[in-house]
């Protein structure tokens, strides 16, 4: 994987994950599905620039993490853990570049 394209996916990921996101996803993506499933379908819009098939397993994976995390986050912020909180944010995003990289490496090879 080449730089130019480690810093496409990060941009990629930027605007799919938070441009894209609008405050009402970001508030219900961990109460409602369907929105989480809304958030997804959006963020993978971006990618589709590396085919339908990246874009699908990107939308797939990112859904995995976000039904966990943002429930976690949720729960954490209403228990006013904000350290922990943040961390969660933290592994959130180092999970969804890992799986990026990880899709990307083993798709194109």
């Amino acid at each position: 994987m080449s730089i130019l394209t480690f810093l496409v996916l990060i941009w990629l990921h930027f605007v799919g994950d938070f441009l894209f996101q609008t405050d009402r996803i970001a508030l219900n993506k961990s109460k409602e599905n369907s929105i989480l499933v809304y958030h997804v379908v959006l963020y993978a819009i971006p990618f589709l620039i590396f085919g339908v098939y990246f874009a699908v397993v990107t939308a797939f994976l990112h859904f995995l993490v976000d039904f966990v995390t943002s429930r976690l986050t949720s729960y954490l912020w209403k228990q006013e853990q904000i350290h922990w909180f943040f961390v969660v944010i933290g592994l959130d995003q180092a999970l969804h570049l890992t799986f990026l990289i990880l899709t990307f490496l083993f798709l194109t090879n």
